[in-house]
């Protein structure tokens, strides 16, 4: 028997950054384009989107009104070689 590959899956995402006009994921599951992949609004500060990922560990950065930024949220980091920090998201 051979097994199915790897599908993505959809991963949610959330931030919550009550000050922002537009706000993205993007990490080295975008190429790390600055355009990286829109987070919706919700209205209350909390903004959202689905990751199609792999499992897998994920490096990333929010990009808030078109600045690199951190995810407060984000639990586990590691340093990057611009003096900042990548959040890690871990997919199962």
């Amino acid at each position: 028997m051979v097994a199915a590959a790897s599908r993505p899956r959809a991963v949610p995402f959330l931030a919550r950054i009550p000050e922002a006009r537009d706000v993205r994921v993007s990490g080295d599951f975008t190429g790390w384009a600055r355009a990286g992949i829109p987070l919706w609004d919700e209205g209350d500060g909390s903004w959202w989107t689905m990751l199609p990922l792999n499992p897998g560990v994920y490096e990333y950065r929010l990009v808030i009104d078109g600045e690199w930024s951190d995810h407060e949220e984000a639990d586990v980091r590691v340093r990057n070689p611009f003096g900042s920090e990548n959040c890690i998201l871990i997919v199962k």
